[in-house]
């Protein structure tokens, strides 16, 4: 079987907590780079993140923390990486050690913006880390509910599935449930669609669509999604399994979900501006939209709901005509 060894995680925050909730219950140890300094002095008098999830206590004497990341790399063996994804390039770029031999998980629901690449492919082509060292985790999972361990269901996916059933066993608690896939592709893509479609669903919230178009935007949303995983790596996978479908109706109903919330400011008026101010949280879909929308029209899939999404965000469409043009191709 295989070893993940010492773990690391690489963020700070909500989801890089709840994460390292649920792994440092099962190693007693773990590496956790933040990067500012003054955020770890309070995180070691508090026992708390100080700025997300503070009600999560840890033992901080299981926890070696750095502000380096370089000391993180060297001295870890798989390293977790919950940072939000137009920040990853920067974390990265003050690598100076080599991170091929490492075993990777990312853990972010984005794609590296500029790149247009979803974090493995990144990895994989930027630092040349192999497919069998590159895994992702998926599946509904707000931060909010796994640090309140409730029920919750998460993917490990990885093109070697004995290092995928290892780190399933560093997540499983009784309050996690797990599986292993091979479609890490798959599970990237959808983790980044389904925030555009969160923002798609908040957007008709604010205009004051009810619960009934909601179903119906969710149905064509996981018929889209299914379109484009498709298109990009046609294998056999069940879109509707929690990994693909469940994280989609999570992210597009939950109160949890920034992406609704976002897009429940831009149908009430805000601007994309005045919004993501209020917010004081990243909304990944912002730039997960942008990215589908380039990454597309290289793919020249039918995707209507991910067009009126970047209409809205980057055309400045009024939210009310581009939606009102949206349910007219809906059945």
């Amino acid at each position: 079987m295989y070893d993940c060894g010492k773990i690391a995680i690489i963020g700070g925050g909500s989801w890089a907590t709840a994460i390292a909730k649920i792994v440092v219950g099962h190693t007693h140890h773990i590496g956790w780079y933040m990067r500012r300094d003054d955020r770890i002095e309070d995180f070691r008098r508090m026992s708390h993140n100080p700025a997300y999830l503070t009600s999560v206590h840890f033992d901080t004497d299981e926890i070696f923390f750095s502000s380096d990341i370089n000391k993180i790399v060297q001295q870890y063996d798989t390293l977790v990486f919950v940072t939000p994804s137009p920040y990853l390039k920067n974390h990265l770029r003050k690598l100076r050690t080599r991170i091929k031999e490492k075993f990777i998980v990312t853990a972010i629901k984005g794609i590296v913006p500029d790149e247009n690449l979803v974090c493995s492919e990144y990895f994989h082509q930027v630092y040349d880390v192999p497919y069998s060292n590159l895994a992702c985790i998926g599946g509904p999972s707000h931060a909010e509910e796994v640090a309140l361990e409730r029920l919750s269901y998460l993917t490990v996916g990885c093109a070697d599935e004995e290092k995928a059933q290892a780190f399933t066993q560093v997540l499983s608690s009784s309050f996690i449930k797990t599986k292993t896939s091979t479609d890490v592709l798959g599970i990237e893509y959808s983790s980044v669609l389904k925030n555009v479609y969160a923002i798609a669903a908040g957007i008709c919230s604010g205009l004051k669509y009810g619960d009934n178009f909601q179903a119906v935007l969710m149905s064509n949303a996981v018929q889209e999604m299914q379109r484009f995983l498709t298109a990009v790596q046609p294998l056999e996978r069940h879109i509707y399994d929690s990994v693909y479908l469940g994280d989609l109706l999570v992210t597009g109903y939950s109160n949890f979900s920034r992406n609704r919330v976002f897009g429940t400011m831009i149908g009430k008026g805000y601007s994309v501006k005045s919004a993501q101010i209020e917010m004081e949280m990243i909304a990944e879909g912002f730039f997960g939209t942008k990215c589908m929308k380039e990454i597309n029209r290289r793919m020249h899939v039918n995707m209507p709901i991910l067009d009126a999404v970047y209409n809205i965000l980057y055309e400045r469409i009024s939210p009310q005509v581009e939606i009102k043009l949206l349910t007219d191709s809906f059945r």
